[in-house]
């Protein structure tokens, strides 16, 4: 407005700049409220008023038509201004409860599992959003230490309600079934009760016991690694299986089968969100050559620094979900398992 104001005193009443002080309410109404806005309209009409007097402009209709335009203005910029302060509440409050759901959803693992420790991170490709389709879960049950990381088909509110289902089935059905197999079936169950279609969730279960193991079950997701003194290793299972929700199509089920965890050792499940991620040049994240990242003293600032690493492969935000699940195995430590935020 004072830009206009003096362009108008040095050009004079007839060029006919007035009118534009109505750019001041309206630019306002825009990141303001709406008293900021009729306290700038408010000013523009007594800037418009002076500058009209000036120019001898209320002699004829070109004064009071640059009253109107302004006043008009500061009326749409008022109204305006309104309803985005009220779109916002509304926008504040539908956050709080999405905020509120993904914390049920995606509650706090455990920091410590009898001789584990757990970090997690989880990159969703929903802007704004914490959780998507990718799912993770540590259960501390009387058969050992269960583990599942998965991936649902698809983004946005429909993944994130399955995803829900298959944790729910998951946190229930590993204190109760006795072996790995049998957790699988009754995923397999709830899984294809829920889904429709071709819909299904890749997922791989792992229990660590006490015998310097895992046995791991696979549902044609991506193969855990384990990473060791020797070096890092990728163990696949013997025959691949179809995902969750398509045991109805005929194929045998997964074959579990073991691999070796020591103490000292460290085991990544993740999502094809982190190994199909891929740079300008359109190669994949080299996730077995980025294990130096892992050789951190903390869990936490380890998996950190590989998240890091994978948004700089991205060279921005990720186009996938990506959920990443570190296990460190620490010996025999005594001590009550903390959750992890």
């Amino acid at each position: 407005m004072t830009v206009v104001a003096a362009v108008d005193l040095i050009a004079g009443p007839g060029v006919g700049f007035l009118p534009l002080v109505s750019l001041g309410p309206a630019f306002a109404s825009l990141v303001g409220g709406w008293r900021r806005t009729a306290l700038v309209g408010a000013v523009a009409l007594l800037l418009c008023t002076g500058l009209g007097l000036y120019d001898g402009l209320f002699e004829e209709r070109r004064g009071f038509t640059a009253m109107a335009s302004v006043a008009g203005v500061t009326g749409i910029g008022i109204t305006a201004a309104l309803t985005r302060a009220r779109r916002e509440a509304e926008l504040a409050s539908v956050r709080s409860i999405a905020e509120v759901a993904q914390r049920v959803l995606l509650r706090p693992v455990l920091r410590t599992a009898g001789p584990l420790q757990a970090a997690v991170s989880y990159t969703s490709a929903v802007a704004e959003a914490r959780i998507g389709g990718d799912l993770y879960e540590v259960v501390a049950s009387p058969h050992g230490i269960r583990v599942i990381v998965g991936d649902v088909q698809g983004k946005g509110l429909a993944a994130v309600e399955t995803a829900a289902v298959v944790l729910g089935a998951f946190r229930e059905a590993a204190h109760d079934e006795p072996d790995l197999v049998g957790l699988g079936e009754r995923l397999e169950r709830s899984v294809a009760r829920e889904l429709e279609g071709e819909k299904f969730v890749t997922a791989v279960l792992a229990e660590i016991g006490t015998d310097h193991g895992a046995v791991f079950l696979n549902y044609g997701h991506p193969a855990p690694m384990v990473v060791r003194r020797g070096g890092v290793d990728f163990p696949e299972p013997h025959a691949f299986a179809l995902p969750l929700g398509l045991g109805g199509h005929g194929g045998d089920g997964p074959k579990p089968y073991r691999v070796d965890f020591a103490p000292g050792e460290q085991l990544l499940l993740y999502t094809d969100g982190v190994t199909e991620t891929r740079d300008a040049e359109g190669v994949f994240y080299p996730l077995g050559e980025r294990v130096e990242f892992l050789d951190e003293a903390d869990a936490d600032r380890a998996l950190s620094a590989l998240r890091e690493d994978l948004i700089r492969h991205a060279g921005g935000p990720l186009h996938d979900d990506a959920a990443m699940l570190l296990l460190r195995y620490h010996g025999h430590g005594e001590g009550k398992s903390v959750p992890l935020v």
